[in-house]
């Protein structure tokens, strides 16, 4: 039986469509008015802030390195200046085969692999277009020949930078320090302090010395150039230049002469000279020796001449003047001839009898003098020229630990001077409280003899001797040392106020006269240690020296040095000043290993006080720079 077919209702079929099309209409308008509602927040609601980030996709800002601040001397002579180097660079995106171009380049100027091998690191991860630096510092030599092969190697190119350089090199590296390549903790500490910004073109920061110590000053502040870039990056064309403002130039109270002097004195030798002007307490020469060239810091010292200066067993990277520390020996007896006339403990005309030793009462040791059958009835002037260790020995006993303590740190014995460079120690001016916590013992009175001759737990710095002798012949007045004198900013030169502290009050002025008498007898009378040294000068001086031992001799036992291993021998110390009537020049001398203070230290300081004794207008250098003073 055949089924009956179904008729179409083409009525309900033709309203289906119309429903579906106008539910279809209505959504394509739907979406049309969001179309629309987008467009108007795009382009109307926030067309300033889609038109700056537009902007700033289309435009790019390149940092501009600013040139480092140059650094003189007192006298306007360059210490540190920047001098054009030259690099060969590389765009990748222009050569060929970069393989074949660096074997070449390798035939006609020395590649190391080094070279290539930080060549290759940057290429991965900069881009085509950008140039990546394959040398730097060539040698005249080698921009000579690759200028006259250039043609050959398209995609290389020489870029010129400036550098900074040391033309005097080791000879004044402690004081000058060296710059060196930025690294990752310079970049943290650059972003703690909110200053990475300035240094976002700049690839070297101060290291050491000076160039640390006022980098911000002598950094300067980065230019940029307002660049348009294309969607890949690519320079099309500078839109505006703000030029880099240059770092401040410095004007040291060093003299190169006196330190190129000093150096030449200390050469093959480990110690270090320190020379002061008491007026003013600038450095005049600071010198730190063995020392090392600064320039090779400069654009990245190699692993292995970096090892060979930090494992040196003579240590070349410790500043001497510094953070040196020796114990002071006899230098300090002046310094304890007036706490000891201060306290009453002694007087100007009292004697004591010097058997060649003391001993504390009801005890059975000896403190030997250096003289072993002693000096007879000596007062403190004649003590001070003979260094006569039992007057200072019975001294200390009679003061007592607490008192040298606290005076001899108003001489900045224990403390910090306030040079103007980082690397400084504090040494140890002891105390019962130091041995307390430091050896968990209490203080016995054998410790506070040795202290009285300057021996013991009592270290000092080079620096601080010079400190503190500056302070004698001031008479108490106290000033921080410094090594800037003054800056330059481009518009005036600044000279530096004094950085001056309450002064060192006594009950008598005559205390400071005795001390400095006993100096001048120690270079200028008949029994004087040091006479022999300043034996026929021109002009009047006044010194102290000192022999620090490095190991402890028996009590029992003659000191050798033949038979000491060199190291071990003694340290010779020695300060100084000149004129004694009119100081213009203060030294703190110290040779390590070098036995007697008075024949070793006496002739250094005679042969540079006799350098600038014979030099004229020596401290004009206000007038000479027309420098405006700060102290005024």
């Amino acid at each position: 039986m055949n089924k009956r077919v179904a008729m179409r209702d083409h009525s309900s079929e033709s309203n289906l469509f119309k429903r579906r099309a106008f539910v279809c209409f209505v959504g394509v308008i739907a979406l049309l008015c969001l179309l629309l509602a987008n467009m108007y927040y795009l382009q109307l609601q926030n067309f300033e802030t889609y038109n700056t980030r537009s902007n700033d996709n289309r435009i790019s800002i390149v940092p501009i390195a600013p040139p480092r601040g140059l650094i003189y001397d007192r006298n306007g002579v360059l210490l540190a200046e920047n001098r054009p180097t030259f690099s060969i660079e590389i765009i990748p995106e222009r050569v060929d085969d970069i393989d074949v171009m660096l074997k070449e380049l390798g035939s006609l100027i020395t590649l190391s692999e080094t070279d290539i091998s930080s060549f290759n690191t940057r290429h991965k991860q900069s881009r085509r277009f950008k140039p990546i630096t394959l040398k730097d510092r060539l040698s005249e030599r080698e921009v000579a020949i690759f200028s006259v092969n250039q043609h050959r190697f398209k995609g290389a190119q020489i870029e010129s930078n400036l550098s900074r350089y040391y033309p005097y090199g080791e000879a004044i590296t402690h004081a000058l320090g060296y710059v060196a390549r930025i690294n990752t903790k310079d970049v943290e500490r650059l972003t703690k302090d909110e200053k990475i910004t300035n240094y976002a073109a700049t690839k070297t920061i101060g290291k050491q010395g000076i160039e640390r110590y006022y980098e911000d000053l002598l950094h300067g502040e980065a230019g940029y150039q307002e660049v348009e870039v294309n969607n890949r990056g690519r320079i099309i064309r500078t839109l505006r230049v703000k030029p880099p403002v240059p770092g401040h130039d410095l004007y040291l109270n060093i003299d190169i002469n006196l330190q190129l002097q000093a150096h030449s004195i200390l050469e093959g030798r480990r110690g270090s000279i320190v020379l002061i002007d008491p007026e003013t307490s600038g450095i005049l020469a600071l010198v730190s020796s063995p020392s090392y060239d600064p320039n090779q810091f400069v654009s990245g010292i190699s692993n292995t001449n970096y090892s060979a200066l930090l494992n040196s067993r003579d240590r070349p990277l410790i500043n001497r003047a510094s953070q040196g520390t020796y114990p002071p020996a006899s230098t300090i007896k002046p310094l304890m001839a007036v706490m000891g006339l201060e306290l009453d403990k002694i007087d100007e005309e009292e004697q004591i009898f010097d058997p060649g030793f003391f001993q504390i009462p009801n005890t059975k040791r000896r403190f030997r003098d250096w003289k072993r059958w002693g000096h007879g009835w000596v007062d403190v002037t004649k003590a001070i020229e003979q260094s006569v260790d039992t007057f200072f020995y019975k001294l200390a006993y009679d003061v007592g630990i607490d008192n040298i303590h606290n005076y001899m740190n108003k001489f900045g014995f224990g403390r910090y001077t306030g040079i103007d460079i980082h690397e400084e120690t504090k040494a140890n001016m002891p105390s019962r409280e130091w041995k307390r916590e430091r050896h968990r013992q209490p203080w016995w009175q054998g410790d506070t003899i040795s202290v009285g001759i300057g021996q013991g737990y009592w270290t000092a710095t080079p620096l601080q001797l010079a400190q503190a002798t500056n302070i004698l012949v001031n008479k108490g007045r106290v000033i921080d040392p410094k090594i800037v004198h003054a800056i330059d900013d481009g518009n005036q030169t600044v000279a530096l106020p004094l950085l001056e502290h309450d002064s060192i009050e006594v009950r008598d002025q005559r205390h400071w006269e005795i001390a400095l008498n006993g100096m001048y007898g120690v270079v200028n009378r008949s029994n004087g240690t040091a006479r022999r040294a300043f034996v026929g000068t021109p002009y009047v001086s006044a010194g102290k020296s000192g022999t620090a031992q490095v190991i402890a001799i028996a009590d029992d036992a003659e000191y050798d040095a033949d038979a000491i291993d060199e190291r071990h021998r003694d340290n010779a110390m020695f300060i100084a000043f000149a004129p004694y009537d009119k100081p213009k020049i203060v030294a703190s001398i110290v040779v390590e290993n070098a036995g007697g203070g008075s024949s070793n230290g006496g002739p250094i300081a005679r042969e540079l006080f006799d350098s600038f004794m014979s030099r004229q207008d020596f401290n004009d250098v206000l007038n000479r720079y027309d420098l405006v003073d700060e102290n005024e």
